[in-house]
């Protein structure tokens, strides 16, 4: 018993680093490591809430990595909503001369979508309504204060046994100004190529609009409902031709939006090819349900509904 308290403690020394907060949590186990820093389960003594404490080591090693913490902790202090994982305390150095490390608590999650997708044995239609629901009521939140996150994957929407989904990591994600698509360049844009929109397939340089969130939301469903990936491509290439194959040759219009151009070239040489009927692709799915998710996944950005026009689908009425 003593040895495992002794374990505790140097656990808590290695985790901290003379920060005037340490005293008010309990590490409890190591529950994620990246090349940011690690995360820790932890009580808060004051509250007895569990939590989960991010310790980003070398915060100002690298700007852009700095810039990344720094927008995601803004902004997720601003969005405060259910569908929204929750900053609860932000740790600092008793000096600035000190400021090497930084600590930042959430709300403690048990799991998230991707090992909820990858343990995929009991879930039922009503679990994919309700996936589905708080992903889009939460979108629809972040996008009525002009935010796009960006980089929407299973990874990033934490999860609780009782089908409880919070969306999180906001270190890409954008603030609009107006209602006018924005032009941004995309040199730190590295989310998971599976979940990009089409009009951003290879591009560094491109306008976007809340459309690029509803499309990763799209991909996301499907992969609820079949449990696996629904573009796993292996380069932009691929990507493309994944995302054909099923949704059929875009018009000369839509492929004249892309902005890549090199994408843009490979759409116009490409093979007409006929669309794939969800049906066919899913055939164990809601009918409802593939009719919404063909909205979500349409090529072009125009035809993907809002949030709200998603929500007041017939899918998710009934």
């Amino acid at each position: 018993m003593q040895q495992d308290q002794r374990k505790k403690s140097s656990a808590e020394m290695d985790f901290f680093t003379e920060y005037g907060d340490a005293n008010r949590y309990k590490i409890q186990e190591v529950i994620g490591k990246g090349s940011y820093g690690v995360v820790c389960s932890a009580i808060d003594t004051h509250t007895g809430d569990k939590v989960a404490i991010k310790k980003i080591h070398d915060i100002f090693e690298h700007i852009s990595d700095a810039a990344r913490i720094l927008r995601e902790i803004k902004l997720l202090r601003l969005l405060r909503h259910p569908d929204i994982v929750e900053i609860k305390h932000i740790m600092l150095p008793p000096s600035r001369r000190d400021f090497k490390d930084i600590y930042v608590v959430f709300e403690l999650m048990e799991s998230d979508l991707h090992q909820v997708i990858k343990a995929n044995d009991d879930l039922t239609k009503e679990h994919y309504q309700f996936f589905l629901y708080q992903l889009l009521r939460a979108l629809k939140y972040i996008h009525t204060a002009n935010v796009y996150h960006r980089d929407l994957k299973p990874k990033n929407i934490l999860a609780n046994s009782n089908c409880k989904l919070k969306i999180c990591d906001f270190g890409l994600a954008r603030v609009a100004f107006n209602d006018t698509p924005t032009t941004i360049f995309w040199t730190d844009y590295v989310a998971t190529r599976w979940y990009r929109a089409p009009e951003l397939c290879g591009s560094f340089f491109s306008k976007y609009t809340p459309a690029i969130d509803i499309w990763s939301i799209g991909c996301i469903f499907a992969e609820v409902l079949t449990g696996k990936p629904l573009f796993p491509g292996k380069n932009v290439v691929h990507q493309l031709d994944l995302m054909t194959d099923l949704l059929g040759t875009p018009s000369m219009d839509t492929i004249s939006r892309v902005r890549n151009e090199k994408a843009r070239r490979y759409l116009t040489s490409m093979r007409k090819k006929t669309p794939i009927p969800f049906s066919q692709k899913f055939p164990n799915a809601d009918p409802l349900a593939l009719k919404l998710l063909e909205r979500l996944l349409a090529f072009d950005p125009k035809d993907r509904p809002t949030a709200e026009e998603a929500l007041a689908d017939p899918y998710l009425r009934g």
